[in-house]
């Protein structure tokens, strides 16, 4: 009995070994011969693989975002940190035409800062960084050229923020434009006051208002001669010009002057003797007047070919360029309003003592980059140019952003002393966006020891590089 239930159990845990699936040792050889067999294959797979071309590596690197692996997902958030934004700036130059002279500078000015700006770019609070590009056309010093070639930088070539062209009559074109298709304009070479008295929002004016060009002119003439009664107004029939006269004309009323002429000419005037004889016979003790640089040089060169007894002469726009001095002894004595001179006295610890933040390059700084890249030194219209794009990366950094809602807040608030002197604008509803803060100063061409023609600054005295010489009689 008890060998057979040593049988019996022997029987029953054999079947319970079988119902586990317990294997016996020699079938288990095959199963590991299998799995190297697998492995071949798969290595061969591999090799095809690696081989495959580039296109399909392509295709997997595009599947779907979902089939990547959670960790690789901070990954793709970390790339976005420090992302270039190319910011396009739109804006037309006369590179033909009256403006050519002045307008020249003023995208000289432009082009330097933008070639700085993009040297490292803006990098804004989020790790953006901003850098620029430029599209710009030849407007011919055409006015009705310009609102054509504005809407096309808009419409056409996608320009996210505009500057001005050069002069008030091409620019107020150009503000309708920008207004219409909501651009903030930044504008420089333009000075009058009329076109910021529209209602327009987005459009900031760099220039001192026409409204104050000549002002300074008269206190000047004051100060020289206290006994000087009669003041002569010959101008170019243009936006500009007109708005300078028109105010020039109430202040020096209003400081006992007679105005004893007030004649205006066409822009294509190049003969002015029939102004000079009117000149001669109201006999003023100061002329004033002019209007960009083409027709304030003629006029200079015929005062001083038909040697007029004019004893203080200021002119618009032309005696602070330098190819005034080109005129040679005709441009002796000549003072004109000036936005800016390198021997302007903005710095830092001026900033500091008005009491406003300081921004941007010295001018010493401005003026070495400047002459490095164009091989002369910088007038107002190059410095205008330059600031410009400075006051709009300054707008753009406080913003810290480049959406335009916070860009025009940031110059609705601006409040800041640069190279180029102090920046503010006008926020009523009246005058939105006129400036507010920058000063004129008035050069006057004189000779130095050598007997160079050399650009000083006489006016204001707390600007003054040398004593202004009056009269023109007494010209060297």
């Amino acid at each position: 009995m008890k060998r057979l239930s040593l049988f019996v159990m022997l029987l029953a845990l054999i079947f319970a070994v079988v119902q586990c699936g317990g294997t016996a040792p020699q079938p288990a050889a095959p199963a590991k011969e299998e799995v190297k067999e697998a492995a071949a294959p798969a290595q061969e797979e591999a090799k095809e693989e690696a081989a495959a071309p580039a296109e399909e590596a392509k295709e997997e690197a595009a599947a779907p975002a979902e089939e990547a692996a959670p960790a690789e997902e901070p990954a793709a958030e970390e790339a976005m940190t420090g992302e270039e934004v190319v910011v396009t700036i739109g804006y037309t130059a006369s590179k033909t035409g009256s403006q050519e002279v002045p307008s020249r500078g003023q995208t000289h000015g432009l082009e330097l800062w933008l070639e700085q700006v993009n040297q490292d770019g803006i990098t804004l609070a989020d790790g953006t960084v901003v850098k620029f590009e430029a599209v710009t056309y030849d407007d011919e010093s055409a006015k009705e050229r310009v609102q054509s070639l504005y809407t096309t930088l808009v419409e056409q070539d996608g320009a996210d923020f505009l500057i001005s062209p050069y002069s008030s009559g091409l620019t107020d074109a150009a503000a309708v434009i920008a207004e219409t298709y909501s651009k903030i304009m930044i504008t420089t070479g333009a000075a009058s006051d009329e076109t910021y008295q529209k209602g327009l929002t987005l459009v900031y004016q760099l220039y001192t208002p026409a409204s104050r060009y000549l002002t300074g002119a008269i206190d000047l003439l004051g100060n020289l001669n206290p006994d000087a009664k009669k003041i002569a107004f010959v101008f170019e029939n243009a936006k500009f010009s007109t708005d300078v006269v028109d105010a020039a004309q109430k202040y020096a009323e209003s400081k006992g002057y007679e105005v004893v002429l007030s004649e205006g000419y066409d822009s294509e005037t190049t003969d002015f003797a029939p102004f000079i004889n009117k000149i001669a016979a109201a006999e003023p003790d100061a002329v004033m007047g002019g209007g960009h640089f083409n027709d304030g040089s003629t006029f200079a060169r015929q005062l001083h070919e038909k040697e007029t007894s004019v004893e203080f002469l200021a002119l618009l726009v032309a005696p602070p360029e330098l190819d005034f001095a080109e005129l040679g002894d005709a441009a002796l004595g000549v003072v004109g309003p000036s936005q800016w001179e390198p021997q302007a006295n903005y710095t830092p610890e001026a900033a500091e003592a008005a009491g406003v933040a300081w921004y941007g390059p010295t001018v010493a700084d401005f003026v070495s980059a400047y002459e490095a890249k164009f091989g002369e030194e910088p007038a107002y219209h190059a410095a205008g140019g330059y600031a410009s794009g400075l006051v709009l990366q300054q707008a753009i950094e406080t913003a810290g952003s480049v959406d335009p809602v916070a860009v025009q807040a940031a110059l609705d608030g601006m409040n800041l002393m640069t190279f180029y002197g102090t920046v503010k604008f006008n926020t009523t509803p009246e005058s939105h966006g006129l400036q507010e803060a920058h000063e004129m100063v008035y050069v006057q061409w004189q000779k130095d020891s050598d007997g160079n023609l050399v650009k000083q600054v006489v006016w204001p005295v707390e600007g003054q590089s040398a004593e202004p010489i009056y009269p023109l009689a007494q010209m060297p």
